[in-house]
């Protein structure tokens, strides 16, 4: 049987396990109590480290530019850090650090709506495609692009090869999906293929 002196060191030490344990439990909150859009910042600056939260946050950003509708990717708007954002028109003061800008303006999504038929000879080509991305006062906006004037990492990324819309084949029935690439804070990218 232990002493008073024991008791005492016990209870103490046991007092102050609690204190740590509840420090650290009100110290990490769980990721649902923050904005969605504050976790998918963060997780994009870093790369999407493997973690729920970051897995959570990627797939919300994939569902948001998942047809139909395309939402912006990134609504910094929803996401308070104590500055005051503008909303989703760009309208209204913008105060952002330049790394949050640079994290925003590094998110670009091909819509891509390609088409290639082969009919009486001839080959009748369809490009619906368009580029959305953050323009400088921080509004996302769609801008029509062709295809025959992708960057090659649209074409690696998506897996069709250039020629297929350089050279008029009709082999290419309908290509179209959307390709969404970001870039981290140390200036990577990383891209992701959603084929509809």
């Amino acid at each position: 049987m232990s002493n008073p002196a024991q008791q005492r060191l016990i209870s103490h030490r046991a007092t102050a396990l609690a204190a740590a344990l509840a420090a650290i439990a009100l110290s990490t909150v769980p990721a649902k109590a923050y904005p969605i859009d504050c976790a998918i910042l963060l997780c994009l600056a870093g790369g999407f480290p493997a973690s729920s939260e970051c897995m959570a946050a990627k797939a919300e950003m994939i569902r948001r530019v998942t047809p139909w509708p395309i939402e912006p990717p990134l609504q910094l708007w929803r996401c308070p850090m104590g500055s005051p954002f503008s909303g989703p028109s760009g309208s209204g003061p913008q105060i952002l650090p330049p790394e949050v800008v640079a994290v925003r303006d590094g998110i670009e999504i091909y819509h891509i709506i390609y088409g290639q038929r082969r009919h009486d000879g001839t080959t009748e080509v369809s490009d619906r495609s368009r580029l959305g991305r953050y323009d400088g006062s921080g509004a996302f906006t769609w801008v029509q692009t062709r295809m025959r004037e992708a960057p090659d990492w649209v074409f690696s990324a998506s897996g069709m090869p250039r020629n297929a819309v350089l050279v008029e084949l009709g082999s290419v029935r309908l290509w179209r999906g959307l390709l969404l690439r970001w870039r981290d804070h140390q200036g990577n990218f990383s891209e992701e293929w959603i084929r509809y």
